[in-house]
């Protein structure tokens, strides 16, 4: 199984390369187009085969062993091993990833984002394909150096992603994009070099073994400290966030689904494999703070989606779910700040479940502004039911499928939003021991306001999109009712089918991921 895991990242990088060589799709400018698309299509199909076979592979019996293992010497001078494995911690985040970036390449093979000038399907491809490679190798390395290398090789593909085929405001907001990670970044490198050179190793498996031994606790809380901040930029988490609503607004919906459903867990899954096993004083001493500001961000996204979702805000649909996610992302780091397995677990399934489910969103928000023209939320509802412009009465099956992904995001019980969040706050009622249970159960029960404040404004969405406003007056500027829609196409159900089916699956059958995280958090939390 080490050999597929070596494959499943040198396959997207020897097809980035065979992008660098145009003329080998083609002379024609447009077959050159149509055949990359196609390739980028067949190789992350082919990454895709290789994560089934490497879950199927998987020894399911004992998932906090690390499996898959490749160890060998790289770079003798700095200690730097090429060291690959996966567990049960990031083998659900590399079928994500390769799920996620096959669907986008998909979908991407019939719409295209439009960019300034003339689309490059060859540049998109090599792009997407780069990205995928830096997205699985940041969950595959366990080597600090490595990961760190492999976290910074998704900056520039998704900075052009966003900067040449995003919308208006894409060229302020690429830049807010790379200036804050590689801010966050920098900081991180000093905590990784910190951590490795006071333990004498990169090695992240040996740091976890160690679980902070021969580590004193002003090396572990400046460690903790300096990863924590790199890896809260990326999660993101308040006030730490500013830069993701612009950067989700601006992006092709290959972008926005890609940044929603598998760099923002990047950075939780830094926490995770890195600061708590390795430098547990310095976790336990921010992880009051951490968890404040995670309670914090709960409320504070759901309130500036409530703000957007109410008629006459001018609210942009793609903007909204994009502040939500900094909501659903605050139940990750919660989970994580509990320092408890129970609240570690409901943070990794909470990271699967919001990547399904915000990927669907992000797709469906893509095909309505397609298809409108527009996602200002006034102007998709400003005509009303008894015009027949509602998504309900013009796309029903495009409608239903926005109405299905808004209430799982709200967590409703049966589906993949309700037990990440619900584990979340069963850690924060029984954090774990030297940390503040009443502080927690404030923690708590802010996290429980934002779930209600999520439902209002999720179901706000709802009934304004896909119903209409029939009370409000009808606006000059409104979307008309005349004007042709299409339903769900074909290669867009081929796209998102996969999405509600495992959104579905994983929260009816939650185990089918728990039973996989459990005994590596365990071993990761030094014996839970």
């Amino acid at each position: 199984m080490n050999a597929v895991l070596i494959a499943l990242l040198l396959l997207p990088l020897l097809g980035a390369a065979a992008t660098l060589a145009p003329r080998t799709f083609g002379a024609d400018p447009e077959v050159r187009g149509r055949r990359a698309l196609r390739f980028g299509t067949a190789v992350t199909g082919l990454v895709l085969l290789l994560a089934v076979a490497l879950a199927a592979g998987f020894d399911h019996g004992d998932p906090g062993r690390m499996q898959a293992v490749t160890d060998v010497r790289w770079i003798p001078a700095l200690d730097v091993r090429l060291h690959l494995g996966v567990d049960g911690v990031s083998l659900p985040l590399l079928v994500l990833t390769a799920l996620l970036t096959f669907l986008c390449a998909l979908y991407s093979t019939r719409r295209l984002p439009d960019g300034p000038g003339t689309p490059s399907p060859l540049a998109f491809t090599g792009l997407l394909l780069l990205l995928e490679v830096g997205m699985l190798g940041t969950f595959a390395v366990l080597d600090l150096l490595l990961f760190f290398l492999a976290f910074e090789v998704v900056l520039i593909p998704m900075y052009f992603l966003i900067a040449r085929w995003g919308g208006e405001g894409r060229g302020p907001a690429a830049n807010r994009f790379i200036l804050y990670t590689l801010l966050g970044s920098a900081v991180m490198l000093l905590g990784l070099l910190l951590l490795g050179s006071e333990a004498g190793t990169f090695d992240m498996t040996a740091l976890a073994a160690r679980h902070g031994d021969g580590l004193s606790r002003t090396t572990q809380v400046t460690a903790a400290l300096a990863i924590g901040l790199g890896l809260a930029v990326k999660a993101p988490m308040w006030p730490l966030h500013s830069w993701l609503p612009d950067a989700h607004t601006a992006a092709p919906t290959a972008g926005s689904v890609l940044l929603a459903g598998v760099l923002l867990k990047m950075g939780t899954y830094g926490f995770v494999r890195v600061v708590l096993p390795a430098t547990p004083d310095g976790a336990a001493a921010l992880a009051p703070y951490l968890g404040a500001l995670a309670a914090v961000g709960i409320v504070y996204g759901s309130l500036v989606c409530l703000a957007l979702a109410r008629p006459g805000a001018g609210g942009d649909l793609k903007r909204l779910i994009a502040y939500s996610s900094v909501g659903h992302m605050g139940f990750v780091l919660l989970g994580i700040a509990t320092l408890t397995p129970t609240g570690v677990n409901g943070a990794l399934f909470a990271n699967i479940g919001h990547g399904l489910i915000t990927g669907l969103l992000f797709f469906l928000v893509g095909a309505v502004k397609d298809r409108y023209g527009t996602a200002d939320l006034d102007r998709l509802a400003g005509t009303g039911t008894a015009t027949g412009a509602a998504l309900y009465g013009r796309a029903p099956r495009l409608g239903g499928l926005l109405a299905f992904a808004a209430v799982a995001s709200l967590g409703l019980p049966g589906l993949a939003g309700f037990w990440g969040e619900l584990l979340a706050m069963f850690g924060s009622f029984h954090p774990a021991a030297g940390l503040s249970r009443p502080a927690y159960l404030v923690f708590m029960a802010l996290a429980g306001l934002g779930t209600l404040l999520t439902a209002a404004y999720l179901l706000t969405v709802v009934r304004r999109v896909c119903m209409g406003d029939p009370a409000q007056a009808p606006r000059t500027d409104a979307v008309p009712a005349t004007a042709p829609l299409a339903d769900v196409r074909g290669y867009e159900a081929a796209a998102w089918s996969p999405l509600a089916a495992l959104t579905v699956v994983a929260g009816l059958w939650p185990a089918v991921l728990l039973g996989l995280s459990a005994p590596a958090v365990k071993s990761l939390l030094g014996g839970g």
